[in-house]
């Protein structure tokens, strides 16, 4: 029932009755909203759970969410593909996450601690003296979670040195205290480029 039969030559090929789509009754009057289907279109919201570490391209299925079965048939699943917003502090590598944070001259030279945010809220990082600006410092454990459950990613922080846009007459008097008593001292990163350039000339 709900099935033909066409010959063709000397095959015989069965198929779903496209009268009564398989459900072996036809029916004088047909329905004019669903054309006899026995479905509607129509958009609906629905809650989709979202596992932790997702990230853009990851593919969620809803099953039985998706286009609805012919005559009462299996309705199909939906498939949801994600696409994570930009995160104002957090920039994402995969399962790690990058950070860029300020610090001030002072505290890069003589070294010290900073609070920084991290997804699982504040953490104490170690600044060592004679931090160079740019400088990466690596958080483990604390960047996305895995998929598949399981460990985490890291945290990777870099520091920029940040110099005063303006000095009072007494911090600038001590700058150039400062400077002075410096004299030639070794600055590593100064010291490798005018090593570097000394080869142009």
């Amino acid at each position: 029932a709900g099935q033909v039969t066409t010959s063709r030559g000397f095959f015989h090929v069965r198929q779903v009755c496209p009268t009564c789509h398989g459900s072996g009754a036809r029916f004088e009057r047909v329905c004019a909203k669903c054309d006899g289907e026995g479905r509607l279109q129509e958009t609906a919201k629905i809650n989709v759970r979202i596992p932790a570490g997702v990230d853009t391209g990851s593919k969620l299925r809803s099953s039985g969410n998706g286009e609805a079965g012919v005559m009462g048939g299996q309705a199909g699943d939906l498939y949801i593909v994600v696409h994570v917003k930009e995160h104002e502090v957090f920039e994402r590598q995969g399962d790690d996450l990058f950070t860029e944070i300020p610090i001030k001259f002072t505290l890069a030279t003589l070294g010290g601690t900073i609070q920084v945010p991290t997804l699982q809220g504040k953490a104490t990082l170690k600044i060592p003296a004679a931090t160079q600006s740019g400088t990466t410092f690596r958080l483990k454990g604390r960047g996305m979670p895995h998929l598949r459950g399981g460990a985490h990613g890291d945290q990777l922080i870099r520091v920029h040195v940040e110099v005063p846009s303006s000095l009072t007459s007494e911090q600038r008097r001590k700058l150039e205290e400062f400077a002075q008593a410096c004299g030639d001292a070794e600055e590593p990163v100064g010291k490798s480029f005018f090593e570097k350039a000394k080869k142009f000339f």
